[in-house]
């Protein structure tokens, strides 16, 4: 043993940390714990190879073990130093294993369902799956076991979201950041192919998501007021989250989105009430693929939304909560409406029973977009829409923020904005024209964003007007039926996980005032493959 002990006290300190680099690093999985044994065997290679006094190993197993591309990306190289590394290495597998021991997923006192280790575990979670490129996943997903830590927070009757608990006493879930953030991981942690296509999994997953994504007047989708184009600040005050040793301001998303994917993609091809033949839902609308959350470039605007909406003012224009040319293409999806006489209950006052057993009916619809945007450029050879001062007014919410008497004329590439006292029309341009979505190309700067298109449901054909939101890159689209007395609509929500993802949130009715509370229901857009 000794003649060992001074073989390893010879061998060069670069020979020693990679032999530590590749025992630490023997499964993808889980803590370094394969480095104990080697660290254990005397004392002189315990000292040479601690973690506590050796920096550049940690972060050598943090770059193995997790994603850092998309952190480095977003917040800068100061964040990847092996004195920062080694502390993020610890402080994850630290929650990780509370997550693997379920130490928080159930109500095991009162005050567990507001503790602030919860909240620090959900937001570590959350900004994981926002900057995951496989790694973080696979961390979160094989080794810490999230699905089962959010199947027993939402759905088991001591759930620590006390979901359960509130609907049993006939109450509304309760809608804070705890839930907002548990919310968005089921979501990003679901598979169809989890799941048992059964009546008691249909009721189980209907009995939360489906108040929660239907309740328009509970659940806000966004927490910047949807009937302010340029809002000054958000209705939610910010958190301080620490990550990455340093410490950021963050708004959580909201629970809403969220709930509205998860439920039309695991119930809501259901029509009807809950007491028919249950014969299992029809192909998933729109579960997130693996190329989906294996990529965070997808999530680059999730992730600034949760930055804009923590300043104070909110940002006028276009910072990165929306990536430019997204919605542009063919979309597919629903949309669902409940019995009208129901949601008048509901608005009424009506506990979130009469929600349970209510017909819930759907149309499948599909939309062409076009997205145009007026440009303001800094240079001379860069595409204009025109001096700095023009732009396009803000009107009713209801008319997806467009002034009255707005006339558009579509060209090739390019889409003529006519306002009523405005000495020349505004020139928008589609993104194909100018090249905007070749990356580093930074001229020129996106003043504003509309989008045109059309569409058809069940319901018969249809033309779509909408803008999209400086600050947070919230959408809102005006649907008019063509012929027939079917109406005007409005279409409200978020893209989620970028150009790839789906955009969801709910449509109201135009006739209420846009501070009363309408007739709502919910939708998920996908972009046709």
């Amino acid at each position: 043993m000794s003649t060992q002990a001074v073989a390893f006290d010879w061998l060069p300190q670069e020979v020693m940390e990679n032999i530590a680099f590749f025992a630490a690093t023997t499964t993808d999985v889980g803590p370094p714990s394969d480095l104990l044994p080697l660290l254990l065997c005397c004392r002189s290679t315990y000292h040479a190879l601690s973690l506590d006094t050796h920096p550049h190993l940690c972060a050598r197993i943090f770059k193995y073990k997790f994603d850092l591309s998309a952190a480095v990306r977003r917040l800068g190289q100061q964040i990847a130093t092996p004195e920062v590394l080694s502390k993020e290495l610890r402080k994850r597998f630290v929650y990780l294993r509370r997550i693997r021991t379920r130490t928080d997923s159930q109500l095991c006192t009162p005050d567990t369902s507001n503790s602030p280790m919860v909240g620090e575990l959900l937001w570590l979670a959350y900004l994981m799956m926002l900057e995951n490129d496989g790694k973080n996943d696979k961390q979160l997903r094989e080794y810490a076991g999230m699905e089962q830590w959010l199947m027993e927070y939402w759905f088991d009757d001591k759930g620590a979201s006390l979901a359960s608990k509130t609907l049993s006493e006939d109450q509304w879930p309760l809608d804070n950041e705890h839930n907002s953030l548990a919310m968005w991981l089921f979501w990003l942690f679901l598979k169809p192919d989890r799941f048992e296509r059964t009546e008691r999994s249909y009721r189980t997953f209907a009995t939360v998501l489906k108040p929660t994504a239907l309740a328009a007047n509970k659940y806000n989708i966004c927490h910047a007021p949807w009937e302010d184009f340029v809002p000054r600040s958000c209705l939610l005050e910010p958190s301080f989250i620490n990550h990455y040793s340093n410490t950021y301001q963050l708004t959580p998303p909201t629970m809403a989105i969220p709930a509205i994917l998860s439920y039309l993609s695991l119930v809501g091809p259901l029509v009807g009430s809950t007491r028919i033949n249950y014969k299992g839902p029809h192909a998933p609308i729109s579960f997130p693929s693996s190329e989906l959350l294996n990529d965070s470039f997808e999530w680059e605007a999730d992730w600034q939304r949760c930055m804009n909406l923590a300043e104070n003012p909110l940002a006028s224009q276009f910072s990165g909560a929306y990536k430019v040319g997204s919605l542009q293409g063919v979309w597919e999806g629903v949309f669902t409406y409940t019995e009208f006489t129901t949601y008048a209950a509901l608005l009424s006052g009506r506990s979130p029973s009469i929600l349970h057993n209510c017909m819930v009916a759907q149309h499948r619809q599909t939309w062409k977009l076009r997205e145009y945007h007026l440009t303001v450029s800094s240079g001379t050879d860069c595409i204009s829409g025109g001096a700095k001062s023009q732009s396009l007014g803000s009107g009713d919410p209801l008319k997806a923020f467009f002034p009255s008497g707005i006339r558009i004329h579509e060209h090739a590439g390019t889409a003529e904005v006519h306002e009523p006292g405005k000495p020349a029309p505004l020139s928008y341009t589609q993104p194909s024209a100018y090249g905007v979505e070749n990356r580093g190309f930074e001229c020129p700067e996106i003043q504003d964003i509309i989008v045109i298109g059309e569409g058809h449901s069940a319901w018969g054909q249809f033309n779509v007007i909408g803008r999209v939101r400086p600050c947070d890159g919230f959408v809102s689209l005006l649907k008019e039926y063509a012929e027939g007395d079917r109406g005007q609509w409005l279409y409200r929500g978020y893209l989620v996980g970028g150009i790839n993802g789906s955009l969801s949130g709910r449509w109201r009715d135009t006739l209420s005032a846009s501070n009363a509370n309408g007739y709502e229901g919910c939708f998920v857009m996908s972009r046709r493959r």
